[in-house]
């Protein structure tokens, strides 16, 4: 028999304040990013999934077999799941350069950290129009990507099909009110903010 139970995704408590990572992400932008875009991908997912034939799966689990789902499912869903996994992945006065297990893995795959961040800076800002790039493991390897709208390698639509441990959201209205045209200078901030720590831990689960 199915389970018709109606899933519900909720909003995760952000670890820091809005300004916490200033002057590499402005505030106005964090309060905005968060309280606005990401709850929005949040509520238009429960309205999607509400009343429909789903059993108690994990976002991850959704997004597996997205190709099976409606689009709204497939936009919000991958909204809710990105942006989740964003917050997560910065952090204030973060280590500029990775560390442990996953330094010796970008070293690997790469040649060195800087070839890896040229390289991930590039899917980024080469990234047409809205949508996210990508560090992703894939078995033992470490890949770049980068995907529209709010698709992300967990899909089984992804050309890059695997987990994500580090992701830059490139859509406008993440850098938008301080950098305005000038996603270069967004990607390069970014890479200040970056929560190692978390990234090495996703890589090593």
């Amino acid at each position: 028999m199915e389970n018709t139970k109606t899933l519900s995704f909720s909003l995760p408590k952000l670890k820091y304040e809005y300004s916490a990572l200033e002057p590499y992400i402005d505030a106005r932008t964090m309060e905005i990013h968060y309280t606005k875009h990401h709850a929005a991908y949040i509520n238009n997912l429960n309205a999607a999934i509400e009343g429909g034939t789903y059993t108690e799966q994990s976002i991850e689990e959704i997004l597996a077999h997205i190709s099976q789902h409606i689009p709204a499912v497939r936009n919000n869903g991958g909204g809710y799941y990105n942006h989740n996994l964003y917050w997560e992945i910065m952090a204030p006065y973060s280590a500029s350069e990775p560390k442990g297990k996953v330094l010796d893995a970008l070293n690997a795959a790469f040649g060195s950290v800087s070839a890896f961040k040229e390289a991930f800076s590039k899917a980024a800002l080469t990234r047409f129009g809205s949508g996210w790039a990508w560090l992703v493991k894939k078995g033992s390897s470490l890949l770049i990507s980068s995907t529209p709208n709010q698709d992300n390698p967990l899909m089984d639509v992804a050309e890059v099909q695997g987990t994500p441990l580090l992701g830059i959201d490139v859509w406008e209205h993440a850098y938008y009110l301080k950098y305005q045209n000038r996603r270069a200078e967004y990607i390069e901030a970014f890479w200040h903010v970056i929560n190692w720590d978390e990234v090495e831990k996703r890589y090593l689960r």
